[in-house]
């Protein structure tokens, strides 16, 4: 299976709201909830997914030949390429009930982990989604990361003890969820969270905390202030907010700003190709995370369609990094892409 038979089999079972596009743009469900679009007009996923097209790559083939080394080392652990599966709640009411979201988790971690990728694990209201991310994970052994919402702290704390059980190597914590409704009706009401509320959070992890969420070099010196191993770039994949800018936009000015911190970066946000995951890496991210594509890949194909989407990132990424002559994810810098 390849992952255009992947997509055209998710089409039969994916539900009404996702198109399963052979290139998710954002166009053809940007103002969808329920579905994989935004509470708004949606306009930010689809200037996420442009922005990354407007970078080109500088090709350069006289260089020593020979294959380019993908592998990523990150808080310990080695990984095969720099991009992770991003993750996703609420399956069933998005995308169809083919799934729900302890199947979907149950399929998604155990392919990653065996592609030498990780995956990062969504939550929800139901405490079982969060249960069953932690077993599909210790499953994996601990080749995961749970990613929970910014709840009130008695949630947060349970649900912390969970990820910790599970043996992950990282947890995270996606800020920027702060913008969905249902936590906002919560009692005690959940949400945004002071940089005092994060360290706290930080120290009940346990494993390095990654704080998904971040469009500003502040908001990164606050993710830092609090304690954060690593933040994600992102806008929630442009479902939360409208007329925010693109994470390709505003990466560079929050890898200036924690240059030198230790802290690592990640990015994620309309990256659809192994060329965008290269883009991403010359403009001084660490690593990728890449969310709604692998959905079509494990409704269309289980465990084989998410490999075949991970094959086919991952190839796409080492052919870029051959023709524009980096031998490994050092050598990939600004020199290699063209910005106009």
């Amino acid at each position: 299976m390849n992952y255009q038979e992947a997509l055209a089999q998710a089409r039969e079972c994916i539900g009404k709201y996702c198109k399963a596009c052979p290139v998710c743009n954002g166009k053809a469900c940007k103002n969808q909830i329920p579905g994989p679009g935004a509470k708004g007009a949606g306009d930010t996923a689809i200037r996420n997914y442009e922005k990354w097209q407007e970078i080109r790559l500088n090709m350069d083939t006289i260089c020593e030949n020979g294959p380019a080394d993908t592998s990523l080392e990150l808080f310990g652990r080695q990984f095969r390429y720099p991009f992770f599966a991003g993750p996703v709640g609420a399956v069933n009411l998005h995308y169809g009930e083919k799934y729900n979201d302890l199947s979907y988790n149950r399929v998604l971690v155990k392919a990653c982990m065996e592609s030498g990728i990780a995956a990062f694990t969504g939550d929800g209201t139901d405490p079982q989604v969060m249960q069953g991310a932690a077993a599909a994970i210790k499953e994996a052994g601990g080749a995961g990361v749970p990613t929970v919402k910014p709840w009130n702290e008695d949630t947060i704390k349970d649900k912390l003890k969970l990820c910790r059980e599970s043996g992950a190597f990282a947890v995270a914590m996606d800020i920027d969820a702060a913008g969905l409704p249902f936590l906002k009706n919560m009692t005690p009401p959940a949400g945004s969270k002071t940089v005092e509320e994060l360290k706290k959070i930080a120290g009940y992890a346990g494993v390095p905390f990654i704080v998904k969420g971040i469009m500003t070099a502040k908001g990164a010196a606050k993710a830092a202030q609090a304690g954060a191993a690593a933040v994600v770039v992102s806008n929630h994949g442009g479902r939360v907010l409208d007329q925010c800018p693109a994470t390709a936009e505003v990466l560079p000015e929050i890898v200036r700003e924690l240059s030198g911190s230790g802290v690592k970066i990640l990015v994620d946000g309309g990256i659809r190709s192994g060329a965008d995951v290269f883009k991403a890496l010359a403009l001084g991210a660490d690593a990728v995370l890449i969310c709604r594509p692998f959905v079509p890949a494990v409704y269309g194909g289980g465990e084989e369609g998410v490999k075949a989407y991970i094959e086919k990132i991952g190839s796409e990424f080492a052919d870029a990094m051959a023709m524009c002559g980096a031998k490994d994810l050092s050598q990939i810098n600004r020199e290699r892409i063209w910005m106009g």
